[in-house]
């Protein structure tokens, strides 16, 4: 998606992927195969360009910080991301820039936290999130009992307060390379129960003019302690009492604002390539209200994907699939996503209800 802003503008791209069958190698001017981890690969990869980005923070960040002492342009920078890339050191950052998150404590392995609540220094129940490598709703889980703690990673980790909330949201600040700031408007994201992913992202968040100018300031607060350059993505939790905490950020387009495309006069993906040329930053607000499903495949299916029903949603006024390319799908693999328009939030969350119930990602 990012790519379709970059052919609007004529910019020139390569692009670096794990996949040979990557979507996006029919949309750049140059692909290359390779690990993302790989030291060599990145640094020879960022040796061609002169202004790097990523779409998923598992990057080699020992040669990102390289390449940018030889001049390459890299957003988001390497400090960013080794901050962003541990959760630990992620939470300890919200801490010490004074940005309210959840209370947790951070453990080397996996067996310090049964020592831990042996020992009554950790009650259940909490959140366990591995501190690296956790990505759509991997390395996540909620513990309720020691058995619980099976099969877990013997990792570093943090063990999170569980808190009681409302409502998840979502807030996208744009930073350009000049210090100029755009927020987007708050979101509100629902979940999957068992994948721990996100099925629906609703704008406006249905809450109130001060809870969510609370969360906007929030995430100004946190764009300005990062210094980012790009998009940062803040996901928070609105408590019972009304009050914002930060779970996580990603540095980049997030699964947040897919809705902009559709929905917005700015999508997240040009405000991105804007803020990484340090260009003019676009305008944020919306045009119309805007809904976001995600099409993931179906838990009993995998193989070569089948879009199922695709043809009843396209009959429904203001709906468009977003198909991402991808070949074989798998269990809760994100194959794609529909965004639904409409004046009324409301009328709007029932289309996508309808969507969500019609269209099935399957294979043959």
């Amino acid at each position: 998606m990012l790519l379709n802003e970059t052919r609007k503008f004529d910019i020139y791209t390569h692009v670096l992927d794990p996949s040979n069958e990557a979507p996006s190698k029919i949309a750049c001017n140059a692909f290359f195969q390779g690990d993302l981890m790989d030291y060599e690969t990145v640094y020879n990869f960022g040796k061609q360009v002169d202004v790097l980005t990523i779409e998923i923070e598992n990057v080699n960040v020992d040669a990102l910080e390289k390449l940018e002492k030889e001049g390459v342009k890299v957003f988001p920078s390497s400090k960013t991301l080794r901050t962003i890339q541990n959760k630990a050191k992620q939470k300890l950052f919200y801490i010490d820039h004074n940005l309210p998150t959840a209370s947790f404590s951070r453990f080397a392995y996996l067996s310090e936290i049964e020592d831990a609540i042996n020992n009554g220094g950790l009650e259940f129940p909490f959140v366990w999130k591995a501190a690296q490598f956790g990505y759509d709703g991997n390395g996540v889980k909620i513990v309720k009992h020691l058995s619980d703690l099976e099969g877990l990673p013997n990792g570093e980790c943090i063990a999170e307060k569980l808190v009681p909330f409302k409502n998840e949201l979502a807030v996208i600040v744009a930073r350009n390379v000049k210090g100029d700031v755009k927020v987007y408007p708050v979101v509100e994201m629902e979940f999957h129960p068992e994948a721990n992913q996100v099925e629906y992202v609703i704008c406006p968040a249905r809450i109130s003019k001060e809870v969510a100018l609370k969360a906007e300031l929030i995430a100004l607060k946190a764009s300005s302690a990062f210094k980012h350059v790009g998009l940062l993505a803040v996901e928070m939790f609105q408590t019972t009492n009304d009050e914002i905490l930060i779970n996580e950020v990603a540095p980049r387009p997030h699964n947040s604002g897919h809705h902009t495309i559709e929905a917005s006069y700015t999508s997240q993906f040009e405000q991105h390539i804007r803020a990484i040329l340090d260009l003019p930053l676009g305008k944020t607000d919306s045009k119309v209200g805007g809904i976001m499903v995600n099409l993931v495949g179906d838990e009993a299916y995998s193989g070569n994907v089948v879009y199922k029903n695709i043809e009843s949603i396209m009959e429904m006024d203001g709906v468009t699939p977003h198909i991402y390319g991808k070949k074989q799908t798998r269990p809760f693999r994100k194959m794609g996503h529909v965004t639904i328009v409409h004046e009324d939030i409301n009328e709007a969350r029932k289309i996508a209800e309808n969507v969500k119930n019609s269209i099935k990602v399957i294979s043959e």
